[in-house]
């Protein structure tokens, strides 16, 4: 695993432990990063279910002013601490480490800076798990009150699991397929919608 672009490009990163997660390919990642724009300077990024932080510490190789990481799996943190270490980056990070839905609203608090850009990337386990109306009220509601009016979210599922259209006041934008993968970005329902 390795940054691919940035002020931080071909830096190496730590993998996750085997059978701890599924890591995305350097295809996937590069494709994500062509839909979002290669230029990400300034923006304030989210990276939950992080596993060893390859998507929020691409975002800050890109420019991202800030990124805060979340996991509940202490091999996972451990691995992310010295990526974030090896980057040189801890003063542009938070890292939190729990239970994603029930404690995102005290890690993403009401008073900081609106987040730009989420990424959501559960195991594929527990995404095949989830009732999507108690999801969206669970985690996406948090989500679209933290995210910026133009922000984003991307959410990585196990293909064949289909999102729906509407999530805890996002609305699904676009969505590709990526061999065993599905990858959705969700940005703000509009107004009409609502």
């Amino acid at each position: 695993m390795h940054i691919l672009a940035g002020k931080l490009k071909n830096r190496k990163l730590r993998s996750p432990r085997p059978g701890h997660a599924r890591p995305i390919t350097a295809g996937v990642k590069k494709s994500i990063f062509g839909m979002l724009g290669e230029d990400l300077t300034g923006l304030r990024v989210a990276d939950l279910y992080c596993g060893t932080g390859t998507l929020g510490l691409e975002a800050i190789s890109r420019g991202a002013a800030w990124c805060g990481f979340a996991d509940r799996d202490g091999g996972s943190i451990r691995r992310l601490r010295a990526n974030i270490a090896d980057c040189e980056v801890a003063e542009r990070t938070a890292v939190w480490r729990g239970q994603i839905p029930s404690r995102l609203p005290s890690w993403l608090k009401p008073e900081a800076d609106r987040i730009d850009l989420i990424f959501v990337d559960p195991p594929f386990a527990t995404a095949q798990q989830w009732d999507w109306s108690r999801v969206g009220e669970s985690l996406f509601s948090s989500l679209a009150e933290r995210l910026s009016p133009d922000g984003l979210v991307v959410l990585r599922l196990p293909k064949k699991l289909i999102p729906p259209q509407r999530l805890g006041g996002l609305e699904l934008r676009r969505m590709r397929t990526y061999g065993s993968m599905e990858v959705a970005i969700y940005g703000h329902a509009s107004e009409g919608d609502e």
